[in-house]
């Protein structure tokens, strides 16, 4: 048996295992409809009208996609052979909650096979652990039922869950996050002190904030923290989980453009 053919069994056997239908996000607005005739990896499909659709929301493990010097994240292909078996050869309808097109051409939308009931791609996709939760500041739609179905797929290590590379990383440990500098990455630790500077929020992680790692709201995120029922100032002694592509500049940081990439654990 080929090794494509293993991975599409395994990832049959994790979507057959899932419930058939999956509560739909709300206050969408509908978009166009095709056959999927492509699966180029775990977020990306497409169309028989020649639209290539970004599963947007969600971040799949990478594939090269003809880069040479670029190695595949570990579970791309599981993930790719996954969004297959769920919608290669069906039909699909997206659904916008946010931009609709990004820089490269591709339809930024949420994902549905059309049937009774519908089925949502990328709900599916996080919830067997072959995608995380991954938001802009300006695509933010359906974020609570994925986010949702994200901690329930880590809670039982399913698929990306079971790897070390995909790990939630300590805050507390910064030289190893240091390493993760241009990675994404979830972040979980305490937060020591928040504080404004220059129209900016910090919040520090440690003690050295030129060496701990540290969560930067820029001032255009801030005014969507004001509706979103999180106030960053009011975080410091939180426990927070914090998602973004980490680098390093006075220690490790993450860039918050939008509340949903902060969430608090607790707040003693």
């Amino acid at each position: 048996m080929r090794f494509n053919d293993v991975l599409r069994i395994g990832a049959l056997a994790v979507l057959v295992a899932m419930p058939i239908s999956a509560r739909a996000c709300a206050g969408l607005t509908d978009g166009p409809r095709g056959t999927v005739v492509s699966v180029a990896d775990g977020d990306t499909i497409v169309l028989d009208t020649g639209m290539v659709v970004r599963l947007i929301g969600t971040q799949a493990p990478k594939l090269p996609q003809g880069s040479e010097d670029f190695v595949a994240w570990p579970k791309a292909e599981a993930a790719r052979a996954a969004l297959e078996t769920l919608t290669l050869g069906k039909q699909v309808i997206i659904r916008y909650g946010g931009e609709t097109m990004d820089r490269h051409g591709r339809t930024l939308g949420q994902t549905y096979v059309l049937g009774s009931p519908e089925i949502w791609v990328q709900q599916q996709m996080v919830a067997a652990g072959l995608a995380r939760l991954y938001t802009f500041a300006d695509n933010r739609a359906c974020s609570g039922e994925l986010m949702a179905a994200e901690g329930k797929a880590r809670a039982n290590r399913l698929g990306i869950w079971s790897d070390p590379y995909y790990a939630v990383r300590r805050a507390d440990r910064p030289d190893d996050l240091a390493q993760r500098s241009g990675h994404y990455e979830l972040v979980e630790g305490r937060v020591l002190q928040a504080d404004t500077v220059q129209g900016r929020v910090y919040l520090n992680f440690g003690r050295t904030w030129k060496q701990d790692f540290t969560a930067v709201i820029d001032r255009a995120a801030l005014a969507l923290f004001s509706g979103s029922g999180i106030d960053p100032l009011q975080l410091g002694g939180a426990l927070v989980r914090v998602r973004g592509w980490v680098d390093v500049h006075d220690g490790p940081r993450i860039a918050v453009t939008h509340p949903e990439q902060i969430e608090v654990l607790a707040y003693k």
